[in-house]
């Protein structure tokens, strides 16, 4: 594929994402997600496997679903969400598999993921993408509604379901083992070793 090809080629895709979705998705794909996505971070995430755990059931059904990890600020006038941007992933990694075996099959962050989060992505037929860290005021123009569905005490990181047209991800990890991180380092190293 030409790098011309590959900066313009984009996938449009809609939630819940299915086996079929998640099969043709591969380690560095650019997409425009549609649809309804969630929210959660580190307590989020600690609260909803330790309640699971305990025999509650999770705020939303994890079929098919995808999980943002962002902590958007307050809503300016006339807007659904304030910026919107990702965090950091590996701190979701100890509670990420426990999702994604039950049923879970997107995850939206920032940053490489832990070995024991890729393996459960190829495991479970899921897909890790990455958004735009730094630009949180520009992705959130592509959420047209927020509203928080559980944890509300936990104030930014509370659970939200959003409602998203054209959000831009890329894919990181794929269920082939694809890693866009290790793939850029791999292809940095070479250009740097044949100068």
């Amino acid at each position: 594929m030409a790098e011309s090809e590959i900066m313009t080629e984009v996938i449009k895709i809609t939630t819940p994402l299915s086996a079929d979705v998640i099969a043709q998705l591969k380690a560095g794909d650019r997409v425009l997600l549609s649809g309804v996505i969630y929210t959660g971070r580190d307590m989020a995430h600690k609260y909803m496997v330790e309640g699971h755990k305990k025999g509650e059931s999770f705020p939303f059904d994890l079929t098919g679903q995808v999980l943002y990890y962002t902590g958007p600020t307050p809503a300016p006038p006339g807007r659904p969400i304030g910026s919107a941007g990702p965090t950091t992933s590996y701190r979701m990694d100890k509670f990420s598999p426990y999702l994604l075996e039950r049923g879970l099959k997107g995850m939206i962050g920032k940053g490489p993921r832990g070995p024991e989060v890729k393996e459960a992505i190829r495991k479970h037929g899921a897909i890790y993408f990455a958004a735009i860290g730094g630009a949180g005021a520009l992705i959130s123009k592509a959420i047209t509604k927020a509203e928080i569905i559980a944890y509300p005490e936990l104030g930014t990181e509370a659970v939200m379901r959003l409602e998203v047209k054209d959000f831009p991800v890329i894919v990181v990890n794929d269920i082939y083992g694809g890693d866009l991180y290790e793939m850029g380092r791999a292809e940095y190293g070479e250009e740097t070793q044949a100068k």
